[in-house]
């Protein structure tokens, strides 16, 4: 009769995964333009998975110079362990950078009641032109990169200003995992998900010690409700994404 009580203990000790909607281009610079491709991934990106459902963005599309770009036509679904996942293939012939974004349908996660909707984005340089990094994609809650967020080494720090708004958020909480190809092993659970606040202007800095794609995610609770699928009124998680890859020294 102990088996029953003993197990809610432990599935409350236990830490909730992070998740994180991987946005992951096939390259971060492309010295030489050209296509790159572009895989969405709803899921927990250091243990690999599982694989979340997500159903078609509600907005996909990419700011390039001027001009925003509705990418939503160029997206295919795909399927991983009964899953959607979505991808695409962008051309980008002329130099500078293209900033893609998705805005994820609503997520409902029973475990903790909550609604989730993570507005990523990833910048890739075409002719690697070090220019326009800093542009922001004007979703409604944004990591706005005070680091270039390509061409980094492994080691280097990222440092960026979490927005609502357009305004920074102070002492948000950011969480950070790296795209883990089995490589690394954690010692205990502590080391799956790094956490951190920002400080009271929005800005965090943290250094990447491997090469890799890392998400940064600050987490900040939605204005209004949503309704859950049984109908009942809950909070909203939005989370601000940037994914940054570093690259090895030598590796090249």
């Amino acid at each position: 009769m102990r088996l029953a009580p003993l197990a809610a203990l432990v599935l409350l000790a236990a830490p909730a995964q992070a998740h994180f909607l991987q946005l992951i281009p096939s390259a971060d610079v492309l010295p030489e333009g050209g296509a790159v491709d572009l895989a969405l991934t709803f899921t927990h990106p250091f243990d690999g998975g599982p694989v979340m459902q997500m159903d078609r963005p509600v907005r996909f599309g990419m700011i390039r110079g001027d001009a925003a770009v509705d990418l939503l036509p160029a997206l295919t679904e795909g399927q991983v362990d009964g899953a959607s996942v979505w991808s695409a293939r962008v051309d980008l012939a002329e130099p500078g950078p293209a900033l893609f974004y998705v805005e994820p349908a609503p997520y409902w996660e029973p475990a903790e009641g909550v609604m989730i909707v993570h507005y990523t984005k990833v910048l890739v340089d075409s002719y690697a032109s070090g220019e326009g990094w800093d542009t922001p994609a004007g979703l409604p809650v944004e990591i706005l990169p005070l680091t270039r967020p390509t061409g980094l080494w492994a080691g280097n720090s990222f440092t960026g200003v979490v927005t609502k708004g357009g305004q920074p958020v102070p002492h948000a909480e950011v969480e950070v995992e790296f795209i883990n190809d089995g490589s690394v092993t954690a010692p205990n659970d502590a080391f799956i998900t790094q956490v951190l606040k920002a400080d009271a202007n929005g800005t965090f800095t943290y250094a990447m010690p491997r090469a890799g794609w890392w998400g940064f995610a600050a987490l900040i609770e939605g204005d209004a409700p949503m309704a859950s699928p049984d109908g009942a009124e809950v909070p909203v998680e939005e989370g601000a994404l940037i994914w940054v890859k570093t690259t090895a020294m030598g590796a090249n």
